[in-house]
């Protein structure tokens, strides 16, 4: 029973991955949005531009250790009921949280690195981080900072709708379906037992 179970739960390492990339992608979508919207004194919003980019490169770091533990670690499959059309959308859904989790820190590199301010990047106030090399490969450097900060943004809010729709799911399978979608990502919660066949049992003659 318990290797069946431990089948059926991500790792810890996963959860742990998960849980922290989790957090800090709520932190880069609040940062954002306060940084862009709300009226700061400039000292304020350059403090909250630096923590963005720091938590944002976190976030690159911890995506690409996730992929690499998920090339070299089998998931739990999914339910045995569920719908094949759901395991589709599923597996879409997650592909693009991925790819949203690379490119978006990747662009928001991108801009600080072709921004005609030349801002250096420290991390978190002790890390200096480099610019990508791409003052040398990009004409008109302007242009492309304005283009790459469009993608930026809107990337940003499509990252925040795949997350509702995520969250919502992983309700619904939790609330309505009450499978394990959502508890085998959760440290420390029991499983249900797995589904047995129902005996055979012999006609009486």
């Amino acid at each position: 029973m318990a290797n069946g179970v431990s089948a059926r739960r991500y790792s810890a390492v996963a959860i742990l991955l998960h849980w922290a990339s989790a957090l800090g992608v709520l932190v880069l979508i609040g940062l954002g949005l306060t940084m862009t919207h709300a009226t700061l004194a400039p000292l304020r919003q350059f403090q909250l531009y630096q923590w963005h980019k720091s938590v944002g490169v976190t976030v690159l770091a911890l995506t690409a250790l996730r992929v690499l533990w998920r090339l070299t670690h089998r998931p739990p499959p999914h339910p045995a009921g569920m719908p094949a059309r759901e395991r589709r959308a599923a597996g879409v859904a997650h592909a693009l949280l991925y790819l949203l989790l690379v490119g978006l820190p990747l662009t928001g590199w991108a801009v600080v690195s072709l921004s005609p301010f030349n801002i250096p990047t420290v991390l978190y106030g002790l890390v200096p981080w480099p610019h990508l090399p791409l003052a040398d490969l990009v004409p008109d450097q302007a242009a492309a900072e304005g283009v790459l900060k469009r993608v930026h943004a809107l990337g940003a809010w499509f990252l925040a709708a795949l997350l509702a729709v995520h969250v919502a799911a992983a309700l619904r399978h939790h609330l309505l379906l009450r499978d394990d979608v959502l508890r085998r990502m959760l440290p420390g919660r029991r499983l249900s037992p797995a589904p047995t066949a129902a005996p055979t049992v012999e006609p009486t003659r």
